[in-house]
């Protein structure tokens, strides 16, 4: 067919087609990227993990001395023996009343104030190919607890055993600790202890009653994720950081930051009102602390090469689109179109692209293979055209209209922000600019090509002037 508008219709669904091999790609870059992922995490764990401090808090047990009435038997006190009714041989009984200890919920007290600073220091660990962000953090606690309010929150006949009180801290996992923690009071070094049953650290107070303020110091290692639980009636948190590229979320977020190339300072002061947790209560509010109102920092590493990849083969029904558009009009001058099969061979070429960008991206970064990737693909492509396709000097229109792609694809995949920017303006264009190129195209015509590079352009229709003949 050299009908213009056949060619048209059959590089359309030769478009369509191309969806097949595109959609493929996507699901091997998935595929990549979930293992890619699932390293991440195997790393990360071993590494210690993602870390939420929680706490502290101050358990205090408490007791009450209550008075209970029940009926006993009555014993006889020569023989020991139970006594019972002569008339109807039951145990004979009588009321007694006596005074117990019990033990009752014990109070969980967090701090008036809650003051954190955590500092981390991030490096890379490898496995195969892949790289896992770590980092090593140190936190700084300063807690001051309401221990005076205590008494007041105790019921008649109630009293807190002091002597049994303890200091706990809840973290995500034991393993992730290194080096000494050290907890002072009053001056003093007080033994930690890990806590049992859940990952965390205890301490035994002695007379807790005298102590109000903690100075804990804690090491610790962790990955992807770091964050904090705002306990206290006022709590302030601040995290430092060499990580360039920090993701901040969970509950709330900083009141103020700071990032730049070298690293990153964030701070939150997150008021009392601001979270439903009561600072003395008989029930251990700690989990639900840790999952609604924890907040903090993801070590993100953004716009990897596996999302551009991803990003690139879904893209790539547009750039194959653009691709056979460019050859289409620059073919239209020979008598002997593009065949179908040919067309497929360019489409396959570029779906191949992002799988070669990906492999390679894996080994030397994504700037090197996309530029490798990419320089090699246009040179086949031009040498296809030059002598597969026989499009002699015009081949060169096709080299720079394939340059132009593909310097504009690194802009989409390097800018996720102008990324849909970008793809919209360079749709609308390619069809404003074909819509131009043939504006004057005999779409129905079987005619041969005629001149131009866009091939066969209308004749111009001049208006004969009716001849007049005089009658004699």
């Amino acid at each position: 067919m050299k009908s213009l508008g056949w060619r048209f219709l059959i590089v359309g669904l030769l478009c369509l087609v191309m969806f097949i091999p595109l959609m493929m790609v996507s699901d091997i870059v998935s595929s990549r990227r979930a293992y890619s992922e699932d390293t991440i995490r195997s790393v990360g764990r071993e590494w210690g993990g993602a870390q939420t401090l929680s706490g502290p808090q101050i358990v205090i047990p408490v007791k009450a001395r209550v008075k209970v009435t029940e009926l006993r038997n009555v014993i006889d006190p020569e023989t020991g023996l139970v006594m019972r009714d002569q008339d109807t041989g039951k145990n004979l009984q009588k009321l007694v009343e006596e005074e117990r200890i019990e033990a009752r919920e014990a109070l969980y007290v967090y701090p008036d104030l809650f003051d954190v600073q955590i500092t981390t220091q991030t490096q890379m660990r490898h496995r195969g190919i892949f790289q896992v962000p770590v980092y090593q953090a140190v936190a700084n606690i300063e807690a001051d607890f309401p221990l005076d309010r205590v008494e007041a929150t105790l019921k008649d006949g109630e009293f807190a055993i002091w002597e049994e009180a303890e200091f706990r801290l809840t973290v995500s996992s034991n393993r992730a600790l290194r080096g000494e923690a050290s907890l002072q009071a009053n001056g003093k070094n007080i033994l930690l202890e890990p806590l049992s049953g859940q990952a965390g650290l205890r301490a035994h107070l002695g007379n807790g009653k005298d102590t109000k303020k903690f100075e804990l110091s804690l090491a610790f290692n962790g990955a992807t994720d770091l964050r904090v639980a705002p306990v206290g009636r006022t709590s302030t948190v601040r995290m430092i950081s060499d990580w360039p590229d920090p993701s901040f979320g969970g509950a709330f977020l900083p009141d103020e930051s700071d990032i730049t190339e070298t690293g990153f300072s964030a701070k939150w002061t997150i008021p009392h009102l601001a979270r439903s947790l009561p600072q003395i209560a008989r029930i251990d509010r700690e989990d639900l602390s840790r999952s609604e109102t924890a907040f903090g920092v993801s070590f993100y590493q953004p716009n990897d090469f596996y999302q551009k990849a991803w990003r690139a083969a879904r893209y790539g029904i547009l750039f194959v689109s653009l691709t056979f558009l460019t050859v289409l009009l620059i073919d239209m001058q020979s008598k002997r179109p593009v065949h179908p099969v040919q067309y497929l061979m360019i489409g396959l070429s570029q779906a191949v692209f992002t799988l070669l960008m990906l492999a390679y991206a894996e080994q030397v970064g994504f700037g090197l293979a996309y530029l490798g990737s990419a320089a090699a693909l246009i040179v086949l492509l031009v040498l296809f055209g030059n002598f597969a396709l026989k499009l002699g000097s015009r081949v060169w229109v096709l080299a720079a209209m394939l340059v132009l792609l593909y310097a504009i694809l690194y802009l989409i995949l390097y800018s996720t922000d102008y990324a849909l920017l970008a793809g919209a303006s360079l749709a609308f264009v390619a069809i404003g600019a074909t819509m131009y190129a043939t504006r004057n195209e005999e779409w129905y015509s079987e005619a041969g090509p005629g001149s131009g590079w866009f091939g066969k352009r209308a004749a111009k229709k001049e208006a004969l002037a009716p001849v007049q003949t005089k009658e004699t």
